[in-house]
């Protein structure tokens, strides 16, 4: 099945509470006894798999694969990198998280601190938010214009064709949230004792700008998306949902390639192991 087919991102998106909970694939989809677990149990088979493909992907050296998780708070980010990349090797993984700039890195472009953490040759970097911050939330807080706006879209889009023509493949992900499910995950996190370290006030606050952080997210996504560089919109009031679509299109990517382990050195054959 083309997984990354139904979550393509499509011309003239708008954001729609119901799409959040939408069922794309898997057991549930299917309306299958115990679906939920199915899934669950796929989706690990699929993240297994990518963990022995992850070992090919070290070694040959070809490529360079970068993930971006964009989304609302509580949308799943920290959920999709154990869920989804849980059991690659950590020797040939990062996973960096933007916060708030601090002072060298405004003393630089916006897109200083992105580029010194894009991946290697062999290597997979999972961007936990991004360079994407600084056209939504300076954005919606009026701190850029609108004309700064769309220049920095003109720059990602340079940015990631740079990328993506030195060896790098981007995959991008739009973790879809509905308001209703992120009211109930909030409400989670001040209920449960194990939860409490993940709450923070300031998600209450950007809550209030749910519309224009969606209005944002459209123009975004919109604006941004390439052949080179694509969105995927993965419906993610469903945990299990969001994990099950996202392995399946990082798997099919990385099938895709036809990595292979690189052939031994001739010059290696002369050797001897006493």
């Amino acid at each position: 099945m083309d997984i990354a087919g139904l979550c393509r991102l499509r011309s003239g998106l708008v954001l729609k509470e119901a799409d959040a909970a939408r069922k794309l694939t898997g057991a549930v989809a299917a309306g299958m006894t115990d679906g939920k677990a199915i899934d669950k149990l796929q989706t690990l088979n699929l993240a297994e798999k990518i963990a022995e493909i992850q070992n090919v992907f070290v070694a040959a050296k070809q490529y360079k694969l970068l993930i971006i998780l964009q989304g609302m708070d509580t949308s799943g980010k920290d959920g999709t990198v154990k869920g989804v990349f849980g059991q690659i090797n950590p020797l040939g993984t990062r996973t960096v998280a933007f916060k708030a700039p601090v002072q060298v890195e405004k003393d630089h472009d916006y897109l200083w601190r992105v580029h010194r953490e894009v991946p290697g040759s062999g290597e997979i970097v999972i961007f936990n938010r991004s360079h994407y911050e600084d056209v939504l939330i300076s954005k919606v807080h009026g701190w850029i214009s609108e004309e700064t706006c769309l220049q920095r879209y003109a720059h990602i889009r340079d940015f990631e064709r740079m990328l993506s023509e030195t060896g790098t493949i981007i995959l991008k992900f739009f973790l879809h949230l509905s308001k209703a499910e992120q009211k109930h995950r909030l409400e989670e996190r001040l209920a449960d004792p194990d939860k409490y370290w993940k709450f923070d006030p300031q998600d209450l606050a950007e809550r209030t700008h749910w519309d224009a952080y969606q209005r944002a997210y459209e123009h975004a996504l919109a604006a941004t998306d390439s052949d080179n560089a694509p969105w995927f919109v993965i419906p993610s009031d469903s945990k299990t949902q969001r994990n099950l679509l996202i392995a399946g299109i990082v798997l099919e990517k990385l099938e895709s390639l036809k990595l292979k382990y690189p052939p031994m050195n001739p010059a290696y054959r002369r050797f001897l192991v006493e």
